[in-house]
This record gives structure tokens, C-alpha cells and sequence, in this order.
């Protein structure tokens, strides 16, 4: 059971992990003990989470979200299988706190009349400049 803050906990049959051999460099312990970890986590599924948290953390998880509705985390960082299972569990948890945070409505502002006195003030300035890189005539 992973908890994830007070009110939500995770239960075990949520989550399943299973075990490759790591990529990258290790010697010859990389291609015979399976230390990356790739847990699944049934996020579509859960109970625990309420439905705008779960459309939040979809958004969040980008490719990592199958169709099926599972979010997979991969950790294959050390070269202990217990201490990726950990970071993976921190990924995930860290992931969930953040689907949690509601995000601010923004609130429609109007520019003050200074700034669009400002900008149109500018703007004829940049207009001037422009104006003046013209062709000279010689007429005198």
C-alpha cells in the first residue's frame, strides 16, 4: 500500500511491477540482473483518486498513460532493484501530488488607459522612424 498523502492511499492491487535488465552502462552485472523497474499503476481504475484529479495527472503524464488507462513508470537509475522500486514509487507519488493541486482560473483583465495611451504613443513613434527611411529626393 503506498500512501500518498492523508487522505489518499494507493492499495496493492493498483500497482504491479515487473523487472527488465537495465540500459546503459553497469559491466557484466547489466545483462544478468533485471534492476530497472517498470511499475503500472491502475489510475483510470482507482477508487482513491476523484475524476478531475485523474484528467489532471492524464495531462501531466503524456506518454506515459496507455490507452488501457494505467500509468507506467520506469526507473532504472542504480543498480539495486530495490532502490529504483523505491525512486519509481517517489516518481509516482510526486506525479499524483502534483494532479492534486486545482490550478488558478485565470481572471479576464483590461489594459489601463495609460498603457494604451503608451502603446499607441509607440507605435506612432515606430511609425515616424519608418516614415523617414524613405528614398531622399534631391529637389533642392
Amino acid at each position: 500500500m503506498v500512501r500518498v498523502n492523508d487522505q489518499i492511499t494507493l492499495e496493492p492491487w493498483e500497482l504491479s511491477e515487473s523487472f527488465t535488465t537495465a540500459q546503459g552502462p553497469g559491466g557484466q552485472n547489466v545483462n544478468k540482473v533485471a534492476t530497472a523497474v517498470e511499475l503500472r499503476f491502475e489510475a483510470a481504475r482507482s477508487p482513491n483518486l476523484p475524476e478531475p484529479v485523474k484528467a489532471r495527472l492524464k495531462r501531466l503524464a503524456g506518454r506515459k498513460w496507455t490507452t488501457d488507462g494505467a500509468l507506467i513508470i520506469t526507473a532504472q537509475e542504480t543498480r539495486s532493484q530495490l532502490r529504483n522500486r523505491e525512486i519509481a514509487e517517489k516518481k509516482l507519488v510526486e506525479l499524483i501530488l502534483k494532479a492534486l493541486e486545482v490550478p488558478k482560473k485565470r481572471l479576464k483583465t483590461r489594459p489601463t488607459l495609460g498603457s494604451q495611451r503608451r502603446r499607441i504613443a509607440a507605435k506612432k513613434q515606430r511609425g515616424e522612424v519608418k516614415s523617414l527611411r524613405g528614398k531622399v529626393s534631391n529637389d533642392e
